[in-house]
């Protein structure tokens, strides 16, 4: 059987060492609680969770799948006892406010605890992930009394929550939904449609499901201006156990996460309530997506890191051929394939993923606390940071997971493709982390259209100045030139790159998309040289001084030179792409497209 184990001091070099996070949690209000050895003790506590709890689950949750009966959904063997394990821990009410019975802790202590649960278990994990996003939703935009009824419950773990956005016809474009909300005069409200792809939509996992619901009210302005938002509860508080015209139509048949409930969800005239100003609900339902979409980049390194693990156990172990330089254990009949070159190559791209992935997701986690949590300048520039990064590392981190993912099944063989090794199941769930909460196309449309180009490149000015003033911080380190000089070309070029596809899109819009997705992922890869460049300077520092683990330190200046060496230079590839323009793409005829 597959297994997972917490990558403990990974975890803490980036926390500690790379991002000094005492020093972090000491500087925010209300983090002064959070000491080394208090978070310490709560990544032990989740480790052992991830590790004997949710990890023996995780194929079990594919093999057996949910079951649907009438409206009902029964989760797989094991999953709501592992869940009131998670309840009766606090898990749930880690990082939310005290006053509706959290913990108080900063958001960034409950990605970490995410990052161990997900890559043990991810559909299990998608659970109170779902209800983590309503919870934050109902405390930005809820009144008191909807705090007090629906917040504390899901705080708690008692309930749990969804977000329901797609209809059968609408996707992405959102103006189109037609869920109606009707008012009753009582400051209730009547909502009727239907919602698909509902995640976690229906399960026996919690006595109450509460529904965050787009629906359009009769009075409402067509398209995306006349969307508004209601909690929608599967029972009303004061009436549990009691039909409230909320119902699983049925379960979609998916390619993979079968382990958690991927729904068709009918309200017939449902009770529900408003959340937020008439109208505006798309603008509410943002607090949800922004902490959906960190989620889903949190699922690519999940999956990158589990790919790595198993194969990296399975490379050192599996006898195949002789090494090209003749053999590494003559005693046997072959070596073991972690000698041959491309095997390597496999191994360590999935490890520069997963544990830059890690840095970057951790960097963006502490940009969350300083946007909940600090004030004035710093608060502000941390939400323009956080808001540039969020779409680059979704879509990035998810396209590189799933890579990493196939790397993983590449390095079994044959075995690769077969269940009980667990990897294509790795490769089938990490799939879907490319399509929800928007997909790569629609975040690259969001960074390079919404976030660089109109701001007139100030948000990308953002994360350029930091990187520049790492570069020219160092730029007298002679043991960090193999990184800095590349990363100094790639961040000037990054603003020129930047400008040319704004010139050309002033006479021609198409030409944001057609550069979009390279664009993002030319991002992407300069993002992750920054975090590897900052890692490798640590690990400098702490070999010079003689601290620590050598071999460690040691496995992370090899793994940012291959970085550098071997991922790095693909965007080269990209800077010609993205240049090309948008003719190769839109000058066919599409009834040539079948020709």
């Amino acid at each position: 059987m597959p297994e997972y184990k917490a990558p403990l001091r990974d975890m803490d070099f980036v926390l500690n060492e790379v991002l000094n996070a005492e020093q972090h949690y000491q500087n925010l209000s209300g983090c002064e609680d959070a000491t080394p050895d208090m978070v310490g003790a709560i990544m032990e506590e989740g480790a052992k969770f991830a590790e004997r709890v949710l990890s023996p689950l995780n194929q079990i949750g594919d093999q057996q799948g949910c079951q649907w009966d009438d409206g009902t959904v029964k989760t797989p063997e094991g999953f709501k006892e592992a869940y009131d394990q998670f309840v009766e821990g606090g898990w749930p009410s880690l990082a939310h406010e005290t006053e509706y019975g959290g913990q108080g802790l900063p958001e960034s202590i409950g990605i970490i605890v995410n990052e161990m649960v997900g890559t043990a278990n991810w559909s299990w994990s998608m659970y109170p992930g779902l209800s983590h996003g309503a919870m934050n939703t109902l405390n930005a935009h809820g009144t008191e009394d909807q705090k007090q009824t629906y917040l504390t419950k899901l705080v708690s773990g008692e309930w749990t929550g969804t977000m329901c956005l797609t209809e059968p016809h609408c996707g992405t474009d959102l103006g189109m939904l037609r869920t109606k909300a009707e008012p009753q005069g009582d400051g209730s409200y009547k909502i009727s449609g239907t919602k698909i792809f509902i995640s976690a939509g229906e399960h026996d996992m919690a006595d109450n499901i509460v529904h965050i619901v787009l629906a359009r009210l009769p009075d409402a302005p067509a398209g995306t201006k006349g969307i508004s938002l209601f909690i929608v509860p599967k029972h009303l508080p004061e009436t549990i156990g009691t039909d409230n015209g909320v119902s699983c139509g049925s379960l979609e048949h998916k390619m993979g996460i079968h382990g958690n409930a991927t729904c068709v969800m009918n309200f017939d005239e449902a009770t529900g309530y408003l959340i937020g100003p008439e109208n505006k609900g798309l603008n509410c339902m943002f607090t949800f997506m922004n902490t959906a979409r960190l989620g889903t980049a949190l699922q690519g390194l999940a999956h990158a890191e589990w790919g790595f693990q198993n194969s990296l156990v399975y490379a050192k172990d599996r006898l195949q051929m002789r090494a090209l330089n003749g053999p590494a254990n003559p005693d046997k009949a072959a070596d073991p394939i972690i000698v041959h070159p491309e095997v390597r190559k496999m191994l360590l791209t999935q490890k520069a993923f997963a544990e830059g992935g890690r840095a970057m997701i951790y960097y963006c986690a502490q940009l969350v606390d300083k946007v909940e949590r600090a004030e004035g300048d710093e608060k502000k520039q941390a939400d323009a940071l956080l808001a540039f990064l969020t779409p680059i590392a979704k879509a990035f981190l998810t396209e590189v997971g799933f890579e990493s993912a196939n790397h993983g099944l590449q390095v079994f063989g044959g075995h690769g493709f077969i269940a009980e090794w667990g990897m294509e199941q790795n490769v089938r769930d990490s799939r879907i982390s490319m399509l929800y909460e928007g997909t790569t196309q629609i975040q690259a449309l969001d960074l390079l259209g919404r976030k660089v180009l109109m701001t007139q490149g100030e948000s990308l000015k953002g994360f350029t100045k930091i990187l520049h003033k790492f570069c020219q911080a160092e730029s007298d380190n002679s043991d960090l030139q193999q990184y800095i000089k590349p990363l100094t070309e790639l961040n000037k070029e990054w603003g020129d790159l930047t400008m040319k596809i704004g010139m050309k899109a002033m006479q021609n819009r198409d030409e944001v998309g057609a550069a979009s997705v390279d664009y993002l992922m030319y991002s992407g890869y300069v993002v992750l040289g920054y975090f590897w460049a900052r890692m490798a300077k640590v690990a400098q520092e702490k070999l010079a001084a003689g601290e620590g683990d050598a071999a460690f330190y040691q496995a992370k200046l090899t793994t940012a030179r291959f970085y550098f060496q071997r991922i790095l230079p693909r965007t080269r590839g990209l800077v010609e792409t993205m240049q090309s323009g948008a003719d190769n793409l839109m000058e066919m005829d599409q009834e040539h497209f079948a020709f």
